[in-house]
């Protein structure tokens, strides 16, 4: 970058996409729809989703307890990871500090089965919440990759097909479902 009369180059900083990110609208709708899903998920759990399981077979009850277990962490995970991001865009961290402190996060954890005995007894309402956190999940773990360069061990990266995962960053930067 040429910055004076004499042709001298300037030194810049390499743009942060971590910075940029955060500072976004996408990232502002990416927080609402995740924070909206914590209460959401919270209240149903609090409310219908606890009588619900009353009436539930016990091979069901099981299910929905370690299901409702992984949502809920899952749910944990994801919204430190908005809020760490939030806090780079409101300039109470650096993107250094996320770094170190992303590294209690555990995005790659947590799986449903979403399937099996038992399965098919579950609250629609549940079944949707523990859906829409896995989309979430798989969403977030997208960025945190595109953002940090993060490549964990049970989400391999296929090389095979460089249009493939040119479209993938696409569907996740224009996915609908985060527009309201």
């Amino acid at each position: 970058m040429m910055d004076n009369e004499h042709g001298s180059h300037s030194k810049s900083s390499p743009v942060r996409l971590a910075d940029h990110f955060a500072a976004s609208s996408r990232f502002s709708e990416l927080f609402s729809y995740g924070m909206d899903l914590v209460e959401e998920t919270a209240a149903f759990l609090d409310s219908d989703g606890r009588e619900a399981a009353r009436g539930l077979s016990k091979t069901a009850s099981a299910v929905y307890g370690a299901e409702s277990m992984r949502l809920t962490t899952r749910l944990m995970q994801l919204a430190s990871w908005l809020l760490l991001q939030r806090a780079v865009a409101e300039g109470e961290m650096t993107t250094e500090q996320v770094v170190a402190e992303k590294q209690n996060i555990k995005l790659h954890q947590l799986q449903s089965h979403m399937g099996g005995a038992g399965w098919d007894e579950l609250p629609d309402l549940f079944i949707d919440l523990i859906h829409r956190s896995v989309a979430l999940q798989k969403r977030i773990q997208r960025l945190d990759s595109e953002i940090y360069g993060n490549k964990e061990a049970d989400e391999p990266v296929r090389q095979d097909n460089p249009v493939a995962s040119q479209r993938a960053l696409l569907e996740t930067a224009f996915d609908p479902r985060f527009r309201d």
